[in-house]
């Protein structure tokens, strides 16, 4: 009957309806009649095709397709559909620009004012005051005259205008590059995405976005509908529409009462065939999206609004994150608010971290224009009495712009705004990375929370183990056989029965197939414990092709598929003589309770009372399941052809069984998992493995896997167990109970996806530890879905894994292996490490520049550093070194430590004691070199020199020690643990060495042949080596710092702690997260200006935020109260009525974490 619900209500049925009237390309439809046939549902649907087409086959003979051999699959016909009808996949929206992400680039507030800075001087240098300089102005443009040096007094500010448009195109480059990167990722996703179609009587995988309207589609248990259609065929199937109704019971589909499958649902259980009959922008979902104006060109007019709204809606509609619509509703939500940006934990640290040194910088570089202003102001009016006056103008006010650009200089070199960078490019380099070992990581925060995970859940079952079942024992006519049973010991009735009861009851999409390679093992394709069952049938050399082609699948009666409360799978077929016959199989423990008979040796029927079925579980099944082994019973049952019974009544039917065969099905573990998960318990983390087989293979496999160990003090519990220990009377789940079971439980055996998502919301909000457990979670079934959004971090399984997965987890494993989950810790280790070497580079550069410009500024009127300098300055130390120390890569010695946790500060001790450590030694030397260098190099003093005065050798050697003693800092910074050697595996970074290198190239040719620009005279080769060996001096006084014990200096603190504690609860994480945003807005107001900083950390993170949010599933549910809370669920919280944050308190100065008051 006709599933194709499209209708809208203005489209009467026309009398000639029935007649099949050519419309366009000579299809029987239009487009407008199947989008509206669409929008209705159930009764009025089929009310609908029954008018208008007759019935589904009549529906698919207007789109000129068979419901059992699909399309003809030529390339014209389907080219022909897709213009008529569209194609499947929804344009996403143009990218930025690369000008447009300049113009973005130069909205940074501090940039800006760098600008005026120098247009402002620029215009000032071209300015001659009229006559000659009057005497009455004083001395203050005194010698500045000589040599004509007055010609170049627009250099500086066309130096900084050029240093600006450096940064610019830099910040632009990075983010266009950043955005194709994950475009690229986004399509490699796309493309991976297949789905099965009918084509020429054949079953297809093509690429979901290959599907033309009038394909036949075979859909199936975890499947996410890829676009909408209409059912011709169904066995017991059940759809979630929740992401697009909101409705979360799922709704029973068949072909005579509701045939309506839209795209974006997922199939929970069943399969069928459906006829396509809307694809892309007119599928529901995409309907949907057009509305928030992801479509498209012609939108683009009519949505610039809402699209301005919602930035990041988008690439979606990837098959992989289809829309939802529970998602909508929050996107409409959201849309009233300032979006959220989500925080991971790293973000949070780092943007408090931010506001800290941004507050500092902005107060130092305040007061050195001031002290600036004031003392010129004293000196020149107060101390020599002189008058303002008008031809003066010009000569003060270049002075005011000098003393402003040097405060702007300050600023500019406080805030690091490299670190958004070196967050980015470390993610990115990461994520590249962890594609090559098997990671494809969705949510880039994913990969920084998997540093700090604590606890694993996984599967057992192709995570730990090959997923290449094989039938090892069996119980067959009373007899126990170790291994498989020759063919001639088997009485043929018992055979028979059993190669009908295997090849008849599974799904017939799985098949074993001849091996691709010579030598290799046959191919499983489809549910692997089915592969295992058919697999024993061909080892007793038989075969269950022949069987399928004389009962094909639509000659099936009645399928009761397998779902996770059944546990057991049910097929009815009709027999010749007019009865019925059922066939069952399933879980062995559960499916011999329903048995009454079994078969004895000679194939007749023997009562099989409770007695007997406790002695078989003692004597074969128990003993199975002792070796690690899965067991299955295979039963069937005959019904009379006088009276049919209920087939709605499943337990009736499903009951009075007849026992064929036991048997025991293995699953070897992988080789190489033991040794990955002593490397997990080495790195502090804890593997526990839930599974639905039974506590023996459970445990079995858990030793042979090293989960478990002989004298450990652990529990293995099964699901029901568990859940009597952790419930109260009511029923209701309590955290106390639960805290005292998850410490010490290792296997959770016969456990609902229910079980699985209530262990992991209790491990991630005990508060027993003293860290709040990160909870990574492996999960591959449809069933797995809210477990693993309920993760802090959830893998999927790349092959094995359903669609409905894939679309809740953050890292997919490409090869399904538990080893590559070691390798995602290692990297997410290595990402939180780059950064903080970073950081320790990063500060010691800001502190000693900012000191050096403050005080030098103070004391001699004039920066010692140059704002070209500084700008230069600035762009090694965060752009070049941001690359050079973010792209470290990973080593072993990473798992060989316990994880972090959610409150360690960014840095830590040992950090803060490099940090001012060698600011101290940079700080002596440079004021050493100011104030007795031209003494010691016996060169003319560069203090107190004139505005426009020729650049001076003396502020020369201390502009060139600086760097030097930044480059070999540098190669400090690569350990952040107090290491000794900090020269080791530097040249397996081949980025590291090319950039320390290329700086010191750039640097030699700045300084001999800078000049004016750079405010740089040529030096000596005597000179030149002074400054290296002051340099290479870093390297030594490193070796001194890392004698000092950090234990000793108590009085260090650390800075950039984590959002807060853990015990809040969710409404005040939420405030707190609020907290954060809202200093973030107060800073908004344009006040402040290291908004700089602020900026680059959001503009980087649009991008992953763009693509988080194209997950779809987003909805509400995303992970509620883990502190990482995606707080896409706070849309509507009252601003917080106190902001507490140490980031928004003028007393606490950057240092002190003390002042971090949490509610």
């Amino acid at each position: 009957m006709g599933d194709m619900a499209n209708s809208s209500i203005e489209f009467h049925p026309k009398p000639q309806q029935q007649r099949e009237v050519p419309h366009v390309g000579g299809f029987g439809c239009t487009l407008a009649e199947l989008r509206s046939l669409m929008e209705l549902r159930g009764a009025e649907a089929l009310q609908k095709i029954q008018e208008a087409y007759g019935d589904v086959s009549g529906l698919c003979r207007r789109l000129k397709t068979s419901p059992t051999e699909g399309l003809a699959d030529n390339t014209n016909d389907l080219e022909k559909r897709r213009q008529i009808y569209g194609q499947n996949f929804i344009p996403p929206k143009q990218p930025k620009t690369f000008l447009q992400l300049v113009w973005e680039a130069l909205q940074d507030v501090t940039l800006i004012i760098l600008e005026v800075a120098a247009i402002v001087s620029l215009g000032l240098s071209f300015y001659a005051p009229p006559g000659e300089e009057s005497e009455a102005c004083g001395n203050v443009s005194g010698g500045a005259e000589d040599e004509g040096e007055a010609e170049a007094g627009w250099i500086e500010g066309a130096a900084i205008l050029l240093s600006v448009i450096c940064v610019v195109l830099v910040t632009a480059f990075n983010d266009w590059s950043k955005e194709k990167q994950f475009r690229g990722l986004q399509s490699r996703i796309e493309q991976e995405q297949k789905f099965t179609v009918i084509r020429n009587g054949q079953l297809l995988q093509v690429p979901v976005a290959a599907l033309v309207v009038g394909d036949i589609a075979q859909v199936k248990y975890g499947d996410l509908l890829p676009a909408d259609g209409v059912l011709i065929q169904g066995n017991d199937l059940k759809i979630d529409e929740s992401s697009l109704t909101g409705e979360s019971d799922h709704v029973r589909k068949s072909a005579d009462k509701d045939p309506m499958l839209l795209s974006g649902t997922h199939v929970m259980e069943g399969s069928g065939r459906m006829v396509v009959t809307a694809v892309g922008v007119n599928s529901q979902t995409g309907i949907i999206f057009t509305l928030l104006g992801a479509g498209g060109e012609e939108e683009e007019k009519k949505d610039k609004k809402a699209k301005k709204q919602d930035g990041a809606v988008a690439m979606e509609m990837q098959p992989l994150k289809s829309a939802e619509g529970g998602e909508m509703e929050e996107r409409e939500k959201k849309k009233a608010n300032v979006p959220k940006k989500e925080k991971s934990v790293l973000q949070g640290k780092l943007t408090k971290l931010a506001v800290q040194i941004g507050k500092a910088g902005l107060v130092m570089s305040a007061i050195t224009v001031i002290i600036l202003v004031l003392y010129f102001v004293i000196e020149t009016f107060v101390v020599d009495g002189r008058v303002w006056l008008a031809e003066c103008t010009p000569v003060y006010v270049q002075y005011f712009v000098k003393f402003f650009i040097i405060g702007v200089t300050v600023l500019v070199v406080a805030v690091p705004e490299g670190l958004p960078l070196a967050v980015t490019i470390s993610l990115a380099y990461s994520v590249k990375k962890m594609m090559k070992d098997n990671n494809l990581v969705r949510h880039l925060d994913a990969c920084e929370t998997m540093g700090n995970a604590t606890a694993i859940c996984s599967d057992k079952t192709g995570t730990l183990t090959t997923n290449r079942m094989t039938v090892v024992q069996s119980y067959l006519g009373d007899t126990h056989y170790k291994e498989i049973p020759a063919p001639s010991a088997l009485t043929p009735k018992i055979l028979d029965l059993l190669v009908h009861a295997i090849s008849i009851n599974s799904a017939y999409t799985t098949k074993i197939l001849p091996p691709e390679k010579e030598g290799a093992l046959p191919r499983q394709v489809g549910n692997k414990t089915e592969c295992a069952l058919l697999g024993f049938i061909l080892d007793l050399k038989r075969d269950f092709q022949p069987v399928r082609e004389q009962i094909p699948e639509d000659q099936l009666y009645k399928v009761y598929t397998f779902n996770s409360v059944r546990k057991s799978m049910s097929t009815v077929i009709r027999m010749p003589d007019g009865g019925f016959r059922l066939f069952s199989k399933g879980a062995s423990e559960i499916l011999l309770k329903k048995c009454t008979n079994i078969l004895n040796s000679n194939g007749e029927l023997r009562g099989f009372r409770p007695r007997d079925r406790d002695d078989m579980v003692k004597k074969i099944i128990e003993p199975m399941a002792c070796d690690g082994l899965r067991t299955i019973c295979i039963a069937y049952r005959d019904f009379s052809a006088i009276q049919e019974p209920d087939w709605d009544n499943e337990n009736e039917v499903v009951g009075d069984l007849t026992c064929i065969a036991v048997v025991g099905i293995e699953d070897p573990v992988r080789p190489e998992v033991p040794e990955a998960i002593r490397k997990c318990q080495r790195a502090g983390i804890t593997v526990r493995m839930v599974t639905g087989d039974n506590i023996n293979t459970a445990r079995a496999i858990a030793a042979k896997c090293g989960i478990i160990q002989p004298g450990e003090d652990f529990l293995c519990l099964e699901g029901k167990e568990f859940n009597r220990r952790i419930r109260n009377e009511k029923g209701e789940i309590e955290q106390e109970r639960l805290d005292k079971v998850w410490p010490k439980l290792r296997v959770l055996a016969r456990s609902s996806p229910t079980d699985k998502h209530t262990l992991v919301k209790g491990i991630i909000d005990s508060t027993t530890g003293e860290q709040r457990q990160v909870v990574a979670v492996t999960g591959d079934g449809t069933n797995d879905g809210p477990a693993l959004k309920k993760a802090d971090v959830g893998f999927a399984m790349g092959i094995a894994g359903t669609d409905v997965a894939k679309e809740a987890s953050d890292i997919i494993l490409t090869d399904d292996n538990f080893t590559s989950i070691v390798k995602a810790v290692m990297w997410g280790r290595n990402v939180y490490d780059s950064i903080s070497k970073f950081l320790q580079f990063q500060l010691t550069v800001n502190v000693v520049a900012v000191i050096v410009a403050f005080t030098g500024a103070c004391i001699t009127q004039d920066s010692p550093l140059k704002a070209v300098q500084m700008l230069w300055v600035n762009l090694i130390m965060d752009t070049f070194a941001s690359l050079a120390l973010a792209t470290e890569p990973p080593t072993e010695s990473l798992l060989l430590r316990k994880p972090y946790g959610r409150d360690k500060p960014l840095i830590s001790r040992t950090m803060m004691k490099n940090i001012l450590g060698h600011a101290v030694y940079q700080l002596t030397i440079i004021f050493t070199l100011l104030f007795v260098g031209e003494l010691f190099f016996d060169i003319d003093s560069g203090r107190n020199a004139p505005l426009h005065s020729p650049p001076s050798e003396h502020y020369t050697i201390i502009f060139n020690t600086f760097v030097m003693m930044q480059l070999f800092n540098e190669i400090n910074a690569r350990k952040i643990h107090g290491e000794r050697n900090v020269f080791d595996g530097i040249f397996s970074n081949p980025i590291f060495c090319t950039i320390v290198l290329g700086t010191f190239g750039i640097q030699i040719v700045i300084v001999q042949f800078g000049g004016k620009p750079f405010s740089c005279s040529p030096l000596s080769t005597e000179q030149w080596l002074w400054c290296l060996f002051v340099g290479v001096g870093e390297l030594v006084w490193g070796q001194v710092i890392a004698t000092i014990p950090t234990s000793q200096l108590k009085c260090l603190k650390e800075a950039g702690h984590g959002p807060g504690k853990d015990e809040m609860t969710d409404e005040e994480l939420a405030e707190g997260e609020e907290e954060i945003d809202h200093a973030e807005r107060e800073l908004r107001r344009g006040q402040i200006l290291w908004f700089r900083g602020l900026n680059r950390i959001q503009t980087q993170m649009e991008v992953v935020s763009t693509f988080k949010r194209s997950g779809s599933f987003q909805g509400a549910v995303r992970r509620r109260s883990s502190v990482l809370s995606q707080l896409h669920d706070v849309t509507n919280l009252s601003t917080p009525t106190h902001v507490t944050l140490s980031a928004a308190k003028p007393t606490s100065a950057a240092g002190n974490p003390s002042g971090e008051s949490i509610p």
